[in-house]
């Protein structure tokens, strides 16, 4: 019985601790580096340990036993997946500025005045391109914020042309207002 849950542990369990461990390192090493380039000197540092400490337990299983090549496919296969949800993890909490250029031929007050009203600080100037006069926009947003303008701006617009820049600071300008959930407007909703 002893060498039956010995070879379930070996060949399996370890394996998928090691593909998890390699997954949750990985993820941790891809918001490190965001939140090196957003600036975040505290937490940077403080994801980094957890990420090290993680990766060493893995590692650290591995070197036990250099012979079970299951061990390199679920480290390997962790370092891929890891990847994967690292991104998925950086997308959903979208922490920092972009910076939008918009050139738009066409009708461009529509869009100026919505996205005004939206609360966005935004800076125009009128440029010439290879066909023409067209008015340029410039915009710093939030990164959450970048699916809502850029629908208003393919509603208004859809031939914009639209360039994004990942910002590493900025000093003052205009953002909208923090939009706050409220509890009682929603159960009121719902009657």
């Amino acid at each position: 019985m002893v060498i039956f849950d010995n070879a379930i542990f070996s060949l399996i369990i370890l394996p998928i601790l090691i593909f998890t461990a390699r997954v949750g390192d990985v993820s941790l090493g891809t918001l490190r580096i965001v939140f090196i380039s957003q600036g975040k000197k505290k937490l940077a540092p403080l994801v980094g340990f957890f990420e090290i400490m993680i990766w060493l337990l893995a590692i650290g299983q591995i070197f036990n036993d250099l012979t079970n090549f299951i061990y390199y496919f679920a480290y390997a296969g962790g370092f891929a997946m890891g990847n994967y949800v690292g991104l998925i993890i950086e997308n959903k909490i979208s922490i920092g500025l972009l910076n939008l250029q918009l050139i738009i031929k066409d009708n461009p007050d529509e869009l100026i005045r919505v996205l005004k009203e939206k609360g966005y600080g935004l800076t125009t100037m009128t440029a010439e391109g290879t066909k023409g006069m067209v008015k340029l926009v410039l915009l710093i947003i939030k990164r959450k914020n970048l699916r809502k303008v850029l629908t208003i701006i393919r509603n208004i617009n859809p031939k914009t042309f639209i360039s994004i820049e990942q910002v590493s600071s900025v000093k003052g300008g205009n953002f909208p207002p923090k939009e706050r959930f409220h509890w009682y407007l929603y159960k009121r909703k719902k009657v």
